[in-house]
This record gives C-alpha cells, sequence and structure tokens, in this order.
C-alpha cells in the first residue's frame, strides 16, 4: 500500500520540510519538491533517507526536536528537550478504536496523507514509552525516539487489520525492531568500557554535565574531570560515544514552568479509552527474544559463551580474562567478538525487512 497526498493543497505541518507531491516526481528528482510551513517550531524531518517512498511523505509529519537544541532550558521554555517533545507529543489525543479502523479504513481505500497523519500522530507515545525501555542500552533517547518513529511509520504504512493484529501491537513490533537495529549498528560507540574510569564515565557524565547545566555551569571536560576523578581525555572520548543530543533523563523527573509538579510520565498517561492498548506491546518484544534465542542456539559452544559474556553482560569481563579462559591471544577474542556482532546485525537485518 503506498501512501499519497489526495490533496495537494492541504498544509501538512512541517517546518521546512520537502513535501513529495506525487510518485513520477519522487523518481525523476528524488528530494525536490514543494515546501510547506508549520505554526509549531518544533520538528525536524532529519531522517534517514534508507526509508520507503511511502516514509518519504510520512516522515515530514513527525515533530522532533531540532538537531543541535541546547540540553540547557531557555527563557522561553523550562523545558529540556526530551521532556519538551513529550509535552509537544501529548497535545495528540488519543484514537478510540472506531476512529482508528475508520482512518485505517480511510488510508487502505485512498492513501490519504492525512489519515496516516492521524494514525502516526495518535501513537507517538508509544513510540516514547518503548525507547524509554532501551535507554540502558543507549543512552540518547531522541536518537532512540527518532528511530522509533521510523519504526512507526513503516508499521503505519504496511499495516493490514484483515489478519487480526491491533495497530498498536504491530506497530510495536516494527517499533522495536528498528530501534533494536539502531543500537546494534551504534553498538561499538555506546558499549561500557572495560576499565573503571570508563564505566564510572559512562554511568555518571550525563549526569554530571546535566547537574552543571542546571547550576548555571558550562560542563566543561576539565570540570567534569575534576568532579568525577578521571582524566580530562576519558572525557571527551565518552563524551563523543554518548553523544550531545540525547541525555540519560527520566520520566519519573519533574516538570518546570507551567507543568510544576508534575512528571514526563504524567504527560505520556492518560485514561482514555485505548491507552491500555499502548501499553499491550510485550508480545513484541517476545518476539525479538525468540529471534535472538534462535540465533544464540545456533551458535558453536566457545561462541555462544563469548557472545553472552561480551555482548549480552550489563558488566562484560574484559577481554584478556576470556581469552586467558580460553588460552588464547586478547586479539583473537576481539575478532570472534566482531565477527558475532556482524553476524548478528546481518541475522536481524534479515528479519527486520
Amino acid at each position: 500500500m503506498r501512501v499519497t497526498n489526495k490533496n495537494k493543497d492541504s498544509k501538512v505541518e512541517v517546518l521546512d520540510a520537502e513535501v513529495i507531491n506525487d510518485e513520477n516526481s519522487t523518481k525523476k528528482s528524488g528530494n525536490e519538491s514543494a515546501k510547506k510551513t508549520l505554526k509549531d517550531d518544533i520538528v525536524d524531518v532529519s531522517i534517514s533517507n534508507t526509508v520507503d517512498e511511502e516514509i518519504e511523505i510520512l516522515k515530514e509529519l513527525l515533530p522532533v526536536v531540532k538537531a543541535g537544541t541546547s540540553l540547557v532550558p531557555t527563557k522561553d521554555s523550562d523545558l529540556d528537550p526530551l521532556k519538551q517533545y513529550i509535552k509537544d507529543i501529548s497535545r495528540y489525543k488519543l484514537l478510540s478504536q472506531e476512529e482508528e479502523q475508520s482512518l485505517v479504513q480511510e488510508l487502505q481505500e485512498t492513501g490519504d496523507i492525512e489519515a496516516a497523519k492521524a494514525l502516526v500522530v495518535a501513537n507517538l507515545r508509544l513510540v516514547v514509552k518503548i525507547a524509554m525501555e532501551y535507554r540502558s542500552a543507549y543512552k540518547n533517547v531522541m536518537d532512540l525516539i527518532q528511530e522509533g518513529n521510523i519504526g512507526l511509520m513503516k508499521a503505519v504504512s504496511k499495516y493490514n487489520p484483515e489478519k487480526g493484529a491491533k495497530l498498536s501491537y504491530y506497530a510495536s513490533w516494527w517499533i522495536k525492531s528498528y530501534i533494536l537495529k539502531f543500537i546494534l549498528d551504534n553498538f561499538r560507540l555506546v558499549k561500557v568500557g572495560t576499565t573503571a574510569e570508563q564505566k564510572k564515565l559512562f554511568y555518571n557524565l550525563m549526569r554530571e554535565k546535566e547537574r552543571l547545566m542546571n547550576q548555571g555551569i558550562e560542563p566543561e571536560a576539565k570540570l567534569i574531570s575534576q568532579n568525577l576523578g578521571v582524566s580530562e581525555e576519558a572525557v571527551k572520548e565518552m563524551d563523543l560515544r554518548l553523544s550531545s543530543r540525547g541525555a540519560a533523563l527520566s520520566l519519573d523527573a519533574p516538570l518546570t514552568g507551567e507543568d510544576g509538579g508534575g512528571s514526563a510520565y504524567d504527560l505520556l498517561s492518560n485514561d482514555d479509552e485505548g491507552m491500555e492498548e499502548l501499553l499491550g506491546h510485550q508480545q513484541g518484544l517476545e518476539i525479538l527474544e525468540q529471534h535472538l534465542d534462535k540465533f544464540i542456539a545456533d551458535l558453536k559452544p566457545r561462541d555462544k559463551e563469548i557472545f553472552r559474556k561480551r555482548l549480552l553482560s550489563e558488566v562484560p569481563p574484559s577481554l584478556q580474562s576470556i581469552a586467558d579462559d580460553y588460552g588464547v591471544s586478547r586479539e583473537r577474542i576481539r575478532q570472534i567478538e566482531a565477527r558475532l556482532l556482524e553476524k548478528l546485525k546481518v541475522y536481524m537485518s534479515d528479519f527486520i525487512r
């Protein structure tokens, strides 16, 4: 099913986003298209160009915090980017079962872009909830949300209600698949280090930066290194790994400003009928776990043990300690680990397609 823009004159809420008017113009000119504007400048369409053509249209509907936004609250907003994003998407109402069915039917029959948009924005909360489940594996939650949003759009474009699955369940599978693949693709950048200094920075760097910024202090590497008792070079290296656009933030953290007294989780919570459906995505995770278990089961005994110790353990043992166990070199274990990781990425890519 291909999503098309049924009404070319209708205004799509995007900020400096390129809207593809029809399939022919997409094939001829790629990203060339008419520009539309949005009243709220909270969106950014810097999403991967590798998604399908129907996603090229849907991605422009996505509200994401602008790239390069500072984590320091400004005078116009007392909220950091993640909490501001949660607040922004909370204005989109959840759909009743009847409303969802009607929109799905309209999308199936006409490819109406507005129907697709309504289905996407009504499920943005689901993406945040799922992304937060993976924050221990990848601290830049906004990156995970963006990847999850791509998965959500993929789900909306491919959803077939005749197969019996609810949209929220079907979407949760795609969301988690895209998030997991993103984490695997970036595994080397966020992996916990093997030294005590690296581990301390992995768990405390973003927290210390946030603490300093809340006090109005510039979080310079030298100051952070002194506060945490680590080297300045190690701070700079870990900061690059974790990226500056995301943060290890909690949904339970209190909000400030006009939403004072509540929390980011409160903005996601809703007692409306249908919210429980958004929470019923555990089966999607079980599907991914089944694929992972099958992958591990097919490994040789030594590879299986190295995979579990180095790639699944929260605190993986050092390469040298595993090398000593098997009587081989540290470099040999590193090569085996790299081969297993690449094999897993290929395996996961096969079933995500």
